[in-house]
């Protein structure tokens, strides 16, 4: 094969081989584009009908708000009266242009007007003056026709609506009651469509997208990807043969230049005399060489840049308080900086914990070996520890030690092929050691948290801390329907042991109780110093026998408890009061469920102490519904 045959058989090579693969990568790119604009029109057309939606849940509860405050329907349902509250309750479906209103109490439907496809339904407690509940008032201000119609309009987009299995209006013809995915694809009448729904309470609102649009839009950028390639080609295969016939004559010169130029010499120019394409290849050659030394001479200061930079990210780290981010970001940092083929951070839950992964970059697994062992380097010595040169896989590791104490981690990065430069070593450990003090002040700041939230005294929460806790169970109680419970404790004549042994004394027995209280709770208890000598624990899903038992438990162990005195003459003993309550059973919101287990408690201290009492349900006042 001569020469020219080989050079236009190599130019070929490395023309088509590219345009292949960019055939390929660019047919995926197109049907990747489609596919994101037909799911951005869909995300696009569902925030607009969840946008409507919510404006239609509003203009319901504006109208609840003053259906609420109808007398004459208030008396109708105060005195019993549902005929009246039907006939009354029609009359408001005009006066506010409602489509349903509905009230319901004690699980039984009263009052039931409107239209049965009606959607985007407000609720309100509806409660009376004297603090009775009057039912929940449930309103609708649209249909489901009239919101599929008015979202189609806004959006160009079908949209339907489910309750349950059933489809109460679509308008894509051949939905019917079939289930619609929260985000996916379904065939309907032959035709595939994207759809994304979202729910509220028991209605299930879609939004569908004609899937044809994008396989015509794939179709047609396939098609003139094929046209620019198939040009391209051509231009490609023309370019060839010219060049092969040509480079013949010149290709020595040519050749000697370029092994200089391959040498790092810019300094001698590629011949370039003549006027022929070779002569100005040769210039151009020349030029390129030169904008090539300029652009080495702008990446040597680009570098230089980029380790200032670095710098700066690790000065930055110090302030970061996530401690599995900020390793990550040290990790990811290092590896790139220096061109490592993979790196990890391990780090203690807490001082004497064993060391667990806390990020990763690169394959780790496959420098796992060379990573273990100059980890257990660091890890002996506490030192920074590095890789012999003569090791096939390079790798360093620098230890995390807050404050200069025990190691509570290590960062380590390693890479095959070549060993670590010297500044690359540099760098590397600067990014470790400002990990190490990020995390110091990692631990600082979970320490102050603690502080906030803790009784010094006994260990346990303090009194801001319950109020949060038994606010945010209550809270899920009543969302998810789940009973919660609270133990109230307070040590029976506990000035007279302050009084007698002195506050010191009293310390110690307020520390020995709390510590079997918080032994006694589960993990998901809360307790808590509420004040004094008073303690508490709010118990989430248990009910009042349950939080009984408990009390019971404390109790009996508080009894037992054989307190050292601090001036070493024996042991005392004391006991405790308590007062349970639980909702629902006992009370209703917060303020009410403290105020029932403090009522019992107070009980148990009139009933002769050291005893458990469990609160009764007492009226509780609730405002009227706005």
């Amino acid at each position: 094969m001569s020469f020219r045959s080989r050079l236009t058989l190599f130019f070929l090579l490395i023309v088509i081989v590219p345009m292949v693969s960019v055939a390929v990568v660019l047919f995926r790119l197109i049907s990747d584009n489609e596919q994101g604009k037909a799911d951005a029109r869909v995300a696009q057309g569902q925030t607009a009908v969840i946008g409507l939606y919510r404006d239609e849940v509003e203009r319901a509860g504006t109208a609840a708000t003053r259906i609420g405050q109808d007398r004459p329907l208030a008396v109708a349902l105060r005195t019993g009266d549902p005929a009246a509250a039907t006939v009354l309750a029609r009359e408001l479906l005009g006066r506010y242009r409602v489509r349903r209103i509905a009230i319901v109490r004690g699980g039984r439907t009263l009052v039931a007007v409107g239209s049965p496809q009606a959607t985007a339904t407000a609720v309100r407690q509806w409660m009376a003056q004297s603090g009775r509940s009057l039912g929940r008032l449930e309103v609708s201000a649209t249909t489901a026709t009239e919101f599929t119609g008015l979202a189609r309009r806004v959006t160009g987009l079908h949209v339907a609506v489910q309750r349950g299995p059933i489809t109460l209006s679509s308008t894509l013809p051949g939905l019917a009651s079939r289930p619609l995915p929260r985000v996916g694809t379904i065939d309907v009448r032959d035709r595939k469509y994207r759809a994304a729904s979202f729910t509220d309470r028991e209605v299930r609102i879609a939004v569908l997208a004609d899937t044809q649009e994008n396989a015509s839009g794939v179709t047609a950028g396939r098609t003139l990807a094929i046209a620019v390639l198939a040009g391209f080609l051509i231009l490609a295969l023309g370019f060839a043969t010219m060049v092969s016939r040509s480079l013949q004559a010149q290709i020595a010169r040519f050749l000697a230049g370029a092994k200089r130029l391959g040498g790092g010499d810019f300094s001698t120019p590629v011949p370039a005399e003549g006027s022929d394409e070779f002569a100005a290849l040769g210039h151009e050659f020349n030029a390129m060489a030169s904008e090539l030394e300029a652009r080495i001479e702008e990446l040597r200061r680009e570098r230089a840049r980029l380790q200032d930079s670095i710098r700066r990210i690790g000065e930055t780290f110090a302030s970061n308080l996530d401690r599995d981010a900020l390793l990550q970001i040290v990790v990811n940092t290092a590896v790139d900086a220096v061109a490592a083929g993979a790196g990890r951070a391990t780090a203690r839950e807490r001082p004497g914990a064993p060391l667990e992964q806390r990020a990763s970059a690169g394959d780790v697994r496959a420098h796992g070996e060379a990573i273990r062992a100059i980890e257990a380097r660091a890890l002996e010595s506490g030192e920074p520890a590095a890789s012999g040169d003569d090791d096939e896989v390079a790798a360093l590791a620098h230890p995390l030690r807050p404050d200069e104490g025990s190691v509570q981690g290590v960062v380590s990065i390693a890479r095959r092929g070549a060993p670590f430069t010297p500044d690359e070593r540099e760098l590397f450990h600067y990014l470790a050691a400002q990990a190490s003090v990020s995390m110091e002040n990692v631990d600082l700041h979970e320490l102050v948290q603690r502080q906030a939230v803790t009784d010094e005294l006994t260990g346990l929460f303090n009194h801001r801390r319950f109020q949060e806790v038994v606010d945010s169970e209550v809270e899920r109680g009543r969302r998810f329907e789940q009973p919660v419970g609270l133990v109230m404790l307070d040590i029976d004549n506990f000035k007279s042991v302050n009084d007698t042994y002195g506050h010191q004394q009293g310390d110690v027995v307020l520390r020995e109780v709390a510590g079997v209280l918080r032994a006694s709770s589960r993990d998901i208890d809360e307790p808590a110093r509420y004040g004094g000598e008073e303690l508490a624990v709010a118990l989430p899903q248990t009910d009042l026998e349950g939080t009984y038992l408990l009390a019971e438990r404390v109790r009996t162990a508080i009894e037992a408890l054989e307190i050292p005195r601090v001036d070493g003459r024996g042991v005392l003993s004391v006991t405790a009061s308590f007062g349970v309550a639980a909702l629902p059973e006992s009370a209703d919101g917060k303020d009410a469920l403290i105020a029932a287990a403090d009522a019992a408690l107070y009980q148990a201290k009139r009933a002769g102490k050291n005893r458990t009492e469990r609160a009764t349900r007492a009226p509780t006042k609730t405002a009227p519904a706005k």
